[in-house]
């Protein structure tokens, strides 16, 4: 079992008000592994870094001076992944993993907005009045929708809604994490799913 969990997540823009907003929405998604980790006295600690290059620094740099933690990276794919987590982000990423194993890399596949439209529950309830459902592609497994699909996805589903507005993602994920449902999200993407369980291992 670890003793310390560091992970360093890519979004949040360059503000440190909207870096602790998603920092906010992802500690909420992530409640079921926080508890776990406060009940075990496992130190927790979620990094919003802005970037990916910006995550992915913040991360080697851990490494280095927390070698005894385990260090967790968590970007945007950024398009499907057909290698190993490690492998996808060396070929489009050109980042060097220092030979880590990959479960301390971990994916939002395609992209962070894939985990929203797992749930079109959530969206419905967050957008309310004019909210178009019919816009989000309807996928048993939300990586295999192109990245390129899903913000103009959720930005046509969400035009016309009367309060919310169209969707933004530095406005609108951080409240969109806390509302997601982890258990809809994981049964949509082995990814995400992936992610939850070998943390709750690296805790057992």
């Amino acid at each position: 079992m670890v003793t310390e969990i560091r992970i360093y997540v890519e979004g949040g823009g360059d503000s440190k008000d909207t870096k602790a907003f998603l920092r906010e929405g992802m500690s909420i998604f992530m409640k079921d592994l926080v508890a776990t980790a406060r009940s075990r006295r496992i130190q927790w600690r979620l990094v919003t870094c802005g970037s990916r290059n910006a995550a992915f620094d913040a991360f080697d740099t851990s490494v280095r001076q927390n070698p005894r933690a385990f260090n967790v990276l968590l970007v945007d794919s950024e398009a499907p992944v057909v290698t190993t987590p490690w492998a996808h982000l060396r070929e489009r990423d050109q980042w060097d993993s220092a030979n880590l194993p990959d479960d301390h890399c971990h994916l939002m596949v395609q992209a962070m907005e894939a985990w929203f439209v797992s749930d079109i529950g959530a969206l419905a309830a967050f957008y309310g009045a004019g909210f178009y459902r019919n816009s989000i592609p309807s996928r048993a497994n939300v990586e295999q929708i192109p990245k390129a699909d899903l913000e103009p996805s959720l930005k046509a589903a969400t035009r016309n809604t009367q309060t919310k507005g169209e969707y933004r993602k530095i406005h609108h994920a951080s409240k969109l994490l806390a509302l997601i449902d982890p258990t809809t999200v994981r049964r949509a993407s082995g990814y995400c799913d992936r992610m939850f369980t070998v943390l709750a291992a690296k805790m057992s």
